[in-house]
């Protein structure tokens, strides 16, 4: 608790900010989970590893807050408009304009236009998508971003997943109950 009570003042400009709290209408990494509670989760990890590495006030202050706005693409890329996008490319260049490649570029030059932020923390956001991103961290900052959104997008895919398992498993053992419990029949 005393840690978010450190974390908040790095960040709560940006947690304020319509456009960043519109976030809350996009879901990402499965359905229970917003860019909004993905980012703020980033943040705090961020924020932890950047304590745990001595970082100085300035520099954490810039790792939280490029880790905040990592994502701020400010789109939904499961819509229609997004797929008739990258459906105009061919070949890899769809492949390389699907949003896994170009969001980290998007949310950098969305963030310069909300917040103040200077070339390096832009090229942290655009590279954390690192190795999909055509542009590498370069920075400690970028590196702890790019590791940071790993560990938060590994954990909420991985309770994605697992209430995925959990339902099929549900459904398997109703239709085992309602079929007399012989699912699969050798003959």
């Amino acid at each position: 608790m005393e840690k978010e009570q450190e974390l908040l003042p790095l960040i709560q400009d940006i947690l304020d900010n319509p456009a960043f709290q519109d976030l809350k209408n996009y879901a990402h990494h499965g359905p229970e989970n917003t860019v909004y509670d993905h980012s703020l989760a980033t943040a705090r990890m961020a924020y932890t590893l950047g304590l745990r590495l001595g970082l100085n006030t300035e520099a954490l202050r810039s790792l939280t807050r490029v880790a905040l706005l990592h994502d701020f693409f400010g789109y939904d890329w499961h819509e229609d408009w997004y797929r008739a996008f990258v459906r105009r490319y061919h070949g890899l260049r769809r492949f390389t304009h699907m949003h896994a490649f170009v969001h980290g570029e998007i949310a950098a030059l969305r963030a310069k236009l909300y917040f103040d932020l200077d070339d390096k923390q832009c090229g942290s956001i655009a590279s954390h998508m690192f190795p999909l991103s055509t542009t590498l961290p370069k920075s400690r900052e970028a590196w702890l971003v790019t590791l940071a959104d790993k560990v938060v997008a590994s954990k909420e895919m991985s309770v994605t997943a697992g209430h995925g398992v959990r339902n099929a498993y549900h459904r398997l053992w109703r239709a085992a109950r309602m079929s007399g419990g012989a699912l699969y029949v050798r003959k």
